[in-house]
């Protein structure tokens, strides 16, 4: 985890740099259409219920897409698994509609 500093609090965020992946992950939400996406898969997706709780679709999806647009391992992808679990809070938080 990072360590937490002052310009991580909310009122500062606007002074915040978004780096490079935060600019491409934003370019992928704006371009794919991701909810045409899950709506074909959402039928077919594990749900909830016994066992290991499934991870959302929307992670899962973009998850998929980076893992062979960038030819990453299985591992790399658990990274991005990670990064974009923190990136969607975040942006959860503040657009404040956007739920994953």
């Amino acid at each position: 985890m990072r360590q937490l500093t002052l310009a991580s609090e909310e009122s500062f965020e606007k002074y915040r740099k978004q780096t490079r992946r935060e600019k491409f992950l934003g370019e992928m939400d704006r371009i794919m259409p991701w909810p045409e996406l899950e709506s074909l898969i959402e039928p077919h997706y594990p749900k909830d219920g016994n066992g290991r709780p499934p991870i959302g679709l929307s992670i899962m999806l973009r998850i998929y897409f980076l893992q062979h647009w960038f030819n990453l391992s299985d591992p790399a992808a658990a990274n991005s698994a990670d990064y974009l679990k923190q990136l969607s809070h975040s942006s959860a938080r503040s657009c404040g509609s956007r739920s994953t």
